[in-house]
C-alpha cells in the first residue's frame, strides 16, 4: 500500500500566470474567497516570485481552482499559500508544476488547508512551531510533500525570539534533534543564555559559538571551521568598534585552544557538509541572507538533512514583510550551488561553520521517532 506521500495525482490541465493582486481578487471573488484575496495582498510577496497556478473551466475563461504559489529565491521548493475552488485539482496542478521544475519539495500553509485535504493530496503534517520568529505571524499548521528521495529527520522548529540569537537557536535545536537535550530545554531562557556566552556584540562568530557550546557542557564533539585567521563579521563597524570586538575574538581562540575545541582552517566544502550530515552530525552554517531575503546580513542556519541536489536546512528566522513564514523556514531544501554561494562570506570569501558530532558516537542510528524518510521520486 503506498505511503501518503506516494498518493498518485491525476494530471490536470492548468495555466501558470504571474500574481497580480487586482486580477486575482476578481477571479477569487467569483470563487467566493474574499478573505483569501485579502491575505494574499497583506504582504509584498514580489521577492518570492508569486504566481498563480489555475485550473481553467470549460469555457477557458473562468477558473475552477487556483493556488497562490511562492518560494524563497535560490531554493528547491514551492509553497502553496492557499488552494481554492476545486482544491484537489488545484493541488494536483501545483504538483505537476513543481515536477516540471524538478524541485525537491512542496509545502502548503495551513490557513485554509484541512488535514484531510492535505493527507489526501500526499502531504504530511509539520509539527507546529515551538515559537515563531520575532514579528512573524505564520499559520498554526503546515504540510510538506517530498518529491525526491533522501533521508530527512525533522528537528523541532523554534523561531528566534530576537533579531540576533540565530546562532544560539541553531545550536540548541541541533542538540535537541540529536537527543542530547530534552525538547523542553528549548526555550527563551536557554536561547538568551547561550547567546550571551557566545555573542560578539551582537552577532555570534564561529569560534565564540563553538567555545560557548563546549562551555555549556555538550557531550558531543564540537569543531569550528573557519578558513581565515582574521576577525570576522566586523567590516560594517567603525575602526574603534572593530578593535575591541577583534580582541574578544582573539580571546575566543585562546579559549578554544585551552578547552580543546579544534579550529579547522580549511575551507569547508559542500561535499564535506553532506558527509557530516551522513555521519549524523549537525552543521551550523554561517551564510548571508542576500540570496534568500535580499539583504546582506550574516545569519546562522542548521544543516541536518540531504536529498538529491539539495541540503535541507532549518532557518530560525522568517521575513513577515514578504509573506515568509515558519513553513518556508522549516525543512527548507537549498540546492548545493545556492548554499555554496550563500555561505561564501564577504569581503574575503571565508566560510564559517560549527559541526556538532552525534552525542552517542558517529555510527549511532537515529531514533525511530525522529527519522522520516522522504519517498523516492514518484516518476
Amino acid at each position: 500500500m503506498p505511503s501518503p506521500q506516494e498518493t498518485p495525482v491525476q494530471p490536470v490541465k492548468s495555466i501558470v500566470v504571474p500574481y497580480d493582486p487586482d486580477t486575482a481578487a476578481v477571479r477569487l471573488a467569483r470563487l467566493g474567497h474574499h478573505d483569501v484575496s485579502e491575505r494574499w495582498r497583506s504582504a509584498d510577496r514580489s521577492a518570492h516570485a508569486p504566481h498563480i497556478v489555475a485550473v481553467p473551466g470549460d469555457d477557458g475563461e473562468d477558473w475552477t481552482a487556483a493556488a497562490l504559489v511562492t518560494a524563497r529565491p535560490g531554493t528547491a521548493y514551492l509553497k502553496i499559500v492557499d488552494a481554492v475552488g476545486d482544491v484537489p485539482a488545484a493541488v494536483g496542478a501545483v504538483v505537476a508544476h513543481a515536477r516540471r521544475r524538478e524541485l525537491a519539495q512542496l509545502k502548503w500553509e495551513g490557513w485554509t488547508a484541512s488535514p484531510e485535504d492535505a493527507a489526501t493530496a500526499g502531504f504530511s503534517a509539520l509539527s507546529p512551531p515551538l515559537t515563531q520568529s520575532e514579528g512573524a505571524a505564520g499559520p498554526a499548521a503546515g504540510y510538506v510533500r517530498w518529491l525526491r528521495g533522501g533521508v530527512v529527520t525533522a528537528p523541532p522548529y523554534y523561531g528566534q525570539t530576537t533579531h540576533f540569537t540565530c546562532g544560539a537557536v541553531t545550536a540548541l535545536v541541533a542538540q535537541v534533534h540529536a537527543g542530547a537535550l530534552p525538547r523542553e530545554a528549548l526555550d527563551r531562557r536557554a536561547e538568551l543564555t547561550l547567546w550571551r556566552d557566545a555573542n560578539n556584540f551582537m552577532a555570534c562568530e564561529p569560534v565564540g559559538l563553538g567555545v560557548a557550546l563546549r562551555r555549556a557542557g555538550t557531550s558531543s564533539q564540537v569543531t569550528v571551521h573557519l578558513d581565515t585567521d582574521r576577525p570576522v563579521l566586523l567590516d560594517h563597524y567603525s575602526s574603534s568598534d572593530q578593535e575591541w570586538r577583534a580582541l574578544l575574538q582573539r580571546a575566543s581562540r585562546t579559549d578554544a585552544e585551552r578547552m580543546g575545541v579544534p579550529i579547522d582552517p580549511r575551507h569547508l566544502s559542500l561535499a564535506e557538509v553532506r558527509d557530516a550530515i551522513g555521519r549524523q552530525e549537525h552543521v551550523l552554517l554561517l551564510l548571508s541572507l542576500a540570496g534568500m531575503q535580499g539583504f546582506d546580513v550574516p545569519h546562522w542556519v542548521l544543516c541536518h538533512g540531504v536529498v538529491p541536489g539539495a541540503v535541507v536546512i532549518d532557518d530560525p528566522w522568517a521575513n513577515v514583510a514578504t509573506g515568509d513564514t515558519w513553513v518556508d523556514a522549516h525543512l527548507l531544501p537549498v540546492p548545493d550551488p545556492s548554499l555554496d554561494t550563500m555561505s561564501t562570506m564577504s569581503p574575503e570569501g571565508f566560510r564559517g561553520a560549527v559541526t556538532i558530532g552525534h552525542p552517542h558516537g558517529r555510527d549511532a542510528p537515529p531514533t525511530a521517532q525522529a527519522a522520516q524518510r522522504s519517498p523516492c521520486s514518484e516518476g
